[in-house]
């Protein structure tokens, strides 16, 4: 390379060389045949020797610039073709997830509806169990007091009929006969007083 540089500027500095002479007699407007032949055999000479020695690495060079400039942007857009796919199926995949969540959302609604359904009629059935058992309570109770009553009573009854009488009769007898007596009185009468 060096050579070709060396050889390059002497070839250059031969027209100055020779102009050098010829400046003394030439005017501009006049054609100097010299000056033009061998600036003329230059040319030719620099011309041969670039396009064997530089023309052809540096067309290689800017080849393959080119080709690498056209493999990049071959790239570029492949890449930008993959990019705006994966755009469309991460979008998708989003989309798909928001209506997995919102079908989550609606069957734990629904979920939330039916247990909370299912409580309350839990707790109304308890409620009326609850009233049930209260209303038996009261009966049994009000049945326990009548009872009790009734027993009372025989026990009055007697007490009174054996002062009356005055005589002594046999007390199992005679609550037999009261209670037969307390059992004909029909039982709506005690209903009807405590209500």
């Amino acid at each position: 390379m060096r050579k070709i540089l060396t050889l390059s500027m002497f070839l250059l500095a031969a027209p100055a060389y020779a102009s050098e002479a010829a400046a003394e007699k030439t005017n501009l407007m006049s054609p100097n045949t010299g000056l033009m032949f061998w600036t003329l055999v230059i040319f030719v000479a620099l011309w041969i020797i670039l396009s064997r020695y530089a023309f052809k690495p540096i067309t290689a060079a800017v080849e393959a610039r080119e080709a690498a400039l056209r493999d990049a942007i071959e790239t570029a857009k492949r890449d930008r073709d993959e990019a705006a796919l994966l755009l469309l199926q991460h979008r998708a995949k989003i989309e798909e997830a928001r209506g997995e969540a919102q079908r989550f959302i609606a069957e734990a609604r629904a979920a939330g509806e039916k247990v909370k359904s299912h409580m309350l009629e839990e707790t109304k059935a308890q409620q009326q169990e609850m009233l049930d058992r209260a209303r038996r309570e009261i009966e049994a109770e009000r049945d326990r007091a009548i009872a009790q009553l009734r027993r009372e009573a025989v026990e009055l009854a007697i007490s009174g009929a054996e002062k009356v009488i005055e005589r002594n009769l046999d007390s199992e007898a005679n609550r037999k006969i009261v209670e037969t007596f307390l059992a004909s009185i029909p039982a709506s009468k005690p209903d009807r007083a405590s209500r």
